[in-house]
């Protein structure tokens, strides 16, 4: 119980306060125009109040990720809580802040554009490509997933139909489909906030219920003094697999394409903390609320008794989708059936309103790569139609291949954005010749740091992964070694190019 109130304290305290030095550091200025006002379009730039914004920023980022991750992240062992806290604070705040705010003052910008005009061209097409993949495969992924949990509550129901996976799989795509090619004010701005709290009373309940079965005695709450060893087998490595694993509850790439669509609803950059930052960190809490539930929980053997481990529980379910199972068992225990079943409607939910965002971005990212303005609906059309059959191709292919394919596909996306992100802070430290601006010579550090280290772990990760390279554990160093040589010389051209800028 210390290590998880020590937890929340420490991302309260960072949201506070390294929050607002990286808004010190951005520079928000209250009175500049944003695209919400200067590009108006009654479509996808829609003035919206913050606390709207916040909501919707945080179920688009949020979808299943700081759940299934969060649990998929224990297996590690309590080492898991330390990357939320400090993954969230110090490297998810600061992607999703600048990511979002970048877009604001570039005119509502999306994410592969803003990359391009940062780091050249080549990274501009990389990006492109990335992005829209990264997008697909997300769209994919929360759209098979929730046919199926829909189904399964369905079972044993009077109407046979509605326990249809497929048919489940057809409601879902129809309304990606209009949640793609509708204002977002009509279906985004109106229901995102609704499910966006249900998913944060989800967490709450969660919460709750463990900490009075800890205080009960029922359970032991995973403390840091337990060990920050490994807990998984040898060729899966806490680094840089753990990194991974946790992508939504301390950084993703995925995050980076979500906060331009809030970017452009947004009507004041001093609402940038509360919306971007705020967001993440909420993210983190929840995250950190799952992984001391699934680490501390005691789930069923064959016979029903409660005194298995999360990892005894999975080796005797090696095929499931053991995050499923575990948010099931969770849910079911500890609020009963009904508030079982309202808990896994609250991750369908997410699911589902994470999933139709990423189309939409996947829509405007094509958008800004043909420069076609998006206010008339046939326009929308001749985007998003050739996306509805990729999507729909895509769901009947393996669910686990996938998302296995998306998790690195994600945070190699991080890495771009931090980079981004970092080219733009010098820039407008070293290049400003505005008055007004407030200089921070080393700002830049707060993404710098962050970029060099998500660096090692994609690099790292795709060598050693199951899905990549999947190197032998005594060949590791290579991917360690591979890493660092890929950080250093990274490292090495920023500081060339820094010094080409004050030359110039």
């Amino acid at each position: 119980m210390v290590t998880f109130f020590a937890a929340i304290i420490a991302l309260i305290v960072g949201y506070l306060f390294y929050g607002r030095l990286v808004e010190k550091i951005f520079d928000a200025d209250s009175k500049r125009e944003t695209p919400a006002i200067t590009k108006a379009d009654s479509v996808d730039y829609v003035a919206l109040p913050a606390w709207r914004i916040f909501l919707i920023q945080f179920l688009n980022i949020a979808g299943l990720g700081p759940i299934f991750g969060a649990i998929l992240g224990i297996f590690y062992g309590p080492a898991a809580f330390l990357w939320i806290v400090l993954g969230s604070i110090f490297a998810g705040g600061v992607h999703d802040y600048l990511s979002g705010m970048i877009s604001l003052r570039k005119g509502g910008l999306s994410l592969p554009e803003m990359v391009g005009e940062e780091l050249g061209s080549g990274a501009r097409y990389f990006m492109r490509i990335l992005s829209i993949v990264l997008l697909v495969l997300l769209t994919t992924s929360f759209m098979t997933s929730p046919a199926l949990l829909i189904s399964k509550l369905c079972a044993g129901g009077s109407i046979e139909f509605f326990q249809s996976p497929m048919v489940w799989l057809v409601i879902i795509f129809v309304y990606y489909a209009l949640a793609t090619v509708l204002p977002i004010d009509k279906i985004i701005g109106r229901f995102y906030p609704v499910f966006g709290a249900m998913l944060l009373m989800m967490g709450i309940g969660i919460a709750a219920m463990m900490l009075y079965a800890d205080w009960q005695g029922q359970i032991h709450m995973l403390e840091l003094s337990d060990g920050l060893h490994n807990r998984q087998p040898a060729d899966l490595p806490l680094f840089p697999m753990m990194f991974v694993s946790i992508a939504c509850g301390a950084i993703s790439g995925f995050h980076g394409t979500q906060s331009p669509l809030m970017a452009r609803c947004t009507t004041n950059e001093r609402q940038g903390r509360h919306i971007f930052y705020g967001a993440m960190i909420t993210e983190g809490i929840l995250a950190l609320i799952w992984a001391a539930a699934a680490g501390s929980f005691q789930f069923p053997d064959e016979a029903g008794n409660a005194c298995l481990t999360i990892q005894e529980f999975k080796a005797i379910h090696p095929k499931e989708n053991i995050a499923a199972l575990v948010v099931n068992e969770i849910s079911q225990s500890w609020l009963g059936k009904v508030g079982g079943i309202i808990a896994v409607i609250g991750v369908i939910s997410a699911s589902i309103t994470s999933g139709d965002t990423a189309l939409r971005s996947a829509r405007l990212i094509i958008a800004d790569i043909l420069h076609l303005e998006q206010r008339a609906i046939w326009k929308r059309l001749s985007i998003s139609l050739p996306l509805f059959v990729i999507v729909f191709g895509m769901s009947f292919v393996d669910f686990n291949i996938v998302w296995r394919y998306f998790s690195w596909t994600n945070q190699t996306l991080a890495c771009f954005t931090l980079w981004m992100a970092t080219c733009w802070l010098y820039k407008q430290e070293h290049g400003t010749t505005d008055l007004s601006h407030t200089h921070h010579p080393l700002g830049y550090l707060i993404s710098f740091f962050p970029a060099l280290f998500m660096t090692m772990v994609s690099v790292s990760y795709i060598l050693i992964a199951p899905e990549g390279f999947h190197l032998p554990v005594d060949c590791h160093w290579i991917a360690y070694t591979i890493g660092l040589l890929t950080v250093v010389t990274l490292a090495v051209l920023f500081l060339c190019w820094t010094r080409k800028m004050a030359r110039k």
